[in-house]
Parts: C-alpha cells; sequence; structure tokens
C-alpha cells in the first residue's frame, strides 16, 4: 500500500464512482461508464486485485491486453477505438480514485492508450435510406402506428438520437394538419436529457402523413400513462416512459432481415440462431442501432442535396460530426453531385 493510500475494493469503487458522477453525467453517458468499467472489475476478480491500491502499471497494460482479445469469460475482442474508448473511462475512474485516496495520483496516467487513425475512428455503419424505408412500409403494413412502427418512423424523419425521442412528452407534439412538428426540449431535471443540453433544444418539422400516423398511435396502441412528475411521455411501455436501451433493442429487432421472413444472409440456421431472440437481437451483423438509423437520414439528405447546414440544424450535430460520422455517401456519389456545380470535375 502507498502512503497515505486507503484499501478500496474495485467493485465497491465503481459504485462509489457512479453515484459521484450521477450529477454530472446523463443517464446514458453514465450507463455506458458502468459497462465499460464492469469489465475491468471483472479482470480485477479474475486476477486476485482485491484492493484498487495494489494496482501497477504493469497491471494496466496487463488488463489493456486481456480486453483487446477478449479473454474474460463472456467476452469478445474488440476494435481499436472501442478499447480506446474503455481505456479512457477507465482512466477517468482512476482520477476519481485518486481524489479519494485509494490510488496514486500518476497511476491513470499509466493506463496506455491506443492511437487510432482517423479511419478507425469512424464506424461505416448505417441503415442504407432504401432498407429503411423497406423497413418502414412492411411496419405501415403489418404494424400500423405500433410503438415500433412510430419509433422507426420519427427516428428516421427527424434523425433524432434515441434519448431525444424517448424524452418527448405530449406537450411537444404540434400534429396540426398544416404545419406539424415535434419539440426537444432539454429536462434533465425530470430524466429527460438531450446529449448537448439546452444547445440541443430545436423544432423539428414532420409531414401531415407522419403527424396522422403518430396521432393514430397515440389515440390506438399507445399505453395511456403519467409520470411522476405529472407529464405523458409519447413513446410508452405498460410500465411507463422506456429506457433507452429499449429502445435500442426495439430498432435491432426490426432490423434483422428475417423478422420480415427475408431469406437470413449470413447462413445462418434461424432454429439455432440467438438472434431470432428479441434480447440478442443486436447479435445479428445484419441489426441496426439508432446511430446507424440516423446515419442513414443524414446520408438520405445529402443525396438529396440538402444544404448541410439545413442538416445540421434538425439533427443537432456539427458539420464536421455530419460529415465524419454520419454522411455515408461513397466519395463517386459526392463527385457526381458536384457535377451539377461543377460540370468539369
Amino acid at each position: 500500500m502507498g502512503d497515505g493510500l486507503e484499501p478500496l475494493a474495485p467493485e465497491t469503487g465503481l459504485r462509489m464512482y457512479i453515484e459521484g458522477r450521477r450529477d454530472e453525467l446523463s443517464p446514458e453517458t453514465l450507463q455506458s461508464h458502468e459497462y465499460r468499467l464492469e469489465a475491468f472489475v471483472q479482470w480485477c476478480e479474475e486476477y486476485g486485485i482485491e484492493s484498487l491500491d495494489d494496482l501497477s502499471g504493469r497491471d494496466l497494460y496487463e488488463y489493456r491486453i486481456w480486453r483487446r482479445e477478449g479473454d474474460g469469460e463472456g467476452r469478445d475482442p474488440i476494435k481499436t477505438v472501442t478499447l480506446r474508448g474503455q481505456l479512457a473511462t477507465l482512466r477517468s475512474f482512476l482520477r476519481f480514485a485518486a481524489d479519494i485516496n485509494a490510488v496514486p495520483e500518476a497511476l491513470r496516467e499509466k493506463v496506455p492508450l491506443p492511437t487510432v487513425s482517423a479511419a478507425e475512428d469512424v464506424s461505416d455503419s448505417t441503415l442504407d435510406p432504401a432498407r429503411a424505408n423497406k423497413i418502414l412500409d412492411y411496419l405501415e403494413r403489418y404494424e400500423y402506428a405500433s410503438f415500433r412502427h412510430t419509433l422507426m418512423l420519427l427516428m428516421f424523419h427527424t434523425g433524432a438520437r434515441a434519448g431525444a425521442l424517448r424524452g418527448l412528452d405530449l406537450r411537444d407534439l404540434d400534429l396540426d394538419e398544416e404545419q406539424p412538428g415535434v419539440q426537444f426540449v432539454h429536462r434533465p431535471e425530470l430524466d429527460q436529457p438531450l446529449k448537448n443540453k439546452v444547445k440541443s433544444e430545436r423544432w423539428n418539422a414532420i409531414s401531415p402523413r407522419v403527424a396522422r400516423i403518430v396521432q393514430d398511435y397515440i389515440d390506438g396502441p399507445r399505453n395511456d400513462h403519467v409520470d411522476e412528475h405529472g407529464h405523458e411521455p409519447l413513446f410508452t411501455t405498460s410500465v411507463g416512459r422506456p429506457v433507452v436501451s429499449t429502445i435500442r433493442d426495439r430498432l435491432y429487432s426490426i432490423t434483422r432481415p428475417c423478422w420480415m421472413g427475408k431469406e437470413c444472409p449470413h447462413d445462418r440456421d434461424p432454429d439455432e440462431c440467438e438472434a431470432t431472440y428479441y434480447k440478442s437481437a443486436s447479435t445479428c451483423p445484419s441489426s441496426r442501432s439508432p446511430h446507424d438509423v440516423r446515419s442513414g437520414r443524414v446520408t438520405a439528405y445529402r443525396r438529396d442535396d440538402v444544404p448541410r447546414r439545413i442538416v445540421s440544424d434538425r439533427l443537432d450535430a456539427s458539420g464536421d460530426i455530419l460529415d465524419r460520422h454520419y454522411d455515408r455517401r461513397s466519395a463517386r456519389e459526392k463527385s457526381e453531385q458536384r457535377r451539377d456545380y461543377l460540370p468539369d470535375e
């Protein structure tokens, strides 16, 4: 034990860290930190680290290899960009541990962060707009105005994040036939935060057709619910406002090709594939996340030559972020669109 350090079990340290940062981080970010650090706690248990003050720089290097290779029980190998994110969270955790005299101040600097190239830092996963529209057509035919239909429709139509859609109340909707729209409001004190806080607040126009479907969902399948603050969430389950993971799971489930009766493109036997189960839908290589739906929306807008600034305002993302993380047009597509303005290109 170092001078002035006090023993602290890794699992206890994790609980203290999560509670200590609850008023600083959004629920989604906090959940992500907890998930990342659970792997570190698992490694500590497997390697007999009973107190954080036993950690050394060599231990942290060994943890990096362990996590990268997916050596823990139930763990899979991860990409360099994912590893960097997990180790960056570990640094944050060790900074907190140093503040409460559980580890030396300099220990966090010994967490080896891998170098990630600009190309590696960008996911190439997306939901192609044509595929998104086929899913919406299927939902409209077989699950009209259901939770999943309305969720997918609003997510693809507005490009909003899962957390923003989760936070919508009925009072945030204007479904007037002439100028319908939805308002996104940052309400952290009501557990309805937006990613970029007040800067994320905005009105998004929606088409009359989308508004009619949303209204049919409200009048039909939606579970009537009033939360503890007296507000009525737009999206509800049998127990009230859904958590973000529920929204993700719904998206994963309807973006599997087999869900629409399509032949599996991965040569899997549906009777044996774990992805056919709702809770394991994300394990299907073809399933897509809310982020992928959002990038598909950006790609559709840019293919239609919607100005970059308009797309940026509607989706609450800077132009640089749109270009780097969401626009999935090919280099050839971009060149062909420029040709309309630059005939010699």
